[in-house]
């Protein structure tokens, strides 16, 4: 008939502690973090002859999906209108706790001349109140795993479609790519 196999607890234990290992590392793996613009708000209005520069609050939705905790620098995000440095948004240094969601609020210099010298791009889309800008930012800080702290960096691309009389936020498309560095050996 066949063979009679001998249960052994020793080769049990370590099949489920192997698999116990093989679930914590998938769960550690860094996660690429996801932003999300929610609103854009004039905070006010500058008079820079001949033109007026706009102050504005960024609110994004961050979710670090990560087991480890994050604290990152500050850095600046340029914002782009049809290919030019249209201002940028500061986002201060600060932290966030591991698998968890956070606004942060930015607030951003518009440039007018930039948008003066795509005025008639500019008119079309406030006609069709449809306007597409681009952003890019650069986060670096370090997640602390252990006793070890490992440093990264944060590259994001976002593609955000926006009202541009009422400063709705239509659509949007963010990109994120996670870089970690080893220590030396």
């Amino acid at each position: 008939m066949g063979k009679k196999l001998k249960w052994s607890w020793s080769s049990a234990i370590i099949g489920a502690a192997s698999a116990v290992a093989a679930t914590a590392l998938l769960a550690a793996k860094p996660k690429d973090p996801t932003f999300h613009l929610i609103s854009i708000n004039f905070t006010s209005l500058k008079l820079n002859l001949p033109l007026l520069d706009a102050e504005v609050l960024l609110t994004v939705h961050v979710t670090n999906p990560n087991i480890a905790p994050i604290h990152y620098s500050s850095t600046s995000m340029s914002i782009f209108y049809e290919g030019s440095l249209l201002g940028s948004a500061q986002l201060q240094a600060g932290s966030q706790p591991p698998r968890s969601c956070q606004l942060l609020r930015l607030p951003a210099h518009l440039h007018a001349l930039q948008l003066a010298h795509h005025a008639v791009r500019f008119a079309q889309d406030v006609a069709n109140r449809h306007m597409t800008l681009d952003a890019t930012v650069d986060i670096a800080g370090t997640a602390r795993v252990a006793c070890w702290d490992h440093h990264f960096k944060v590259h994001v691309d976002s593609h955000v479609t926006v009202d541009p009389v009422f400063l709705d936020v239509i659509d949007q498309e963010n990109t994120s790519q996670l870089q970690i560095f080893t220590a030396a050996a």
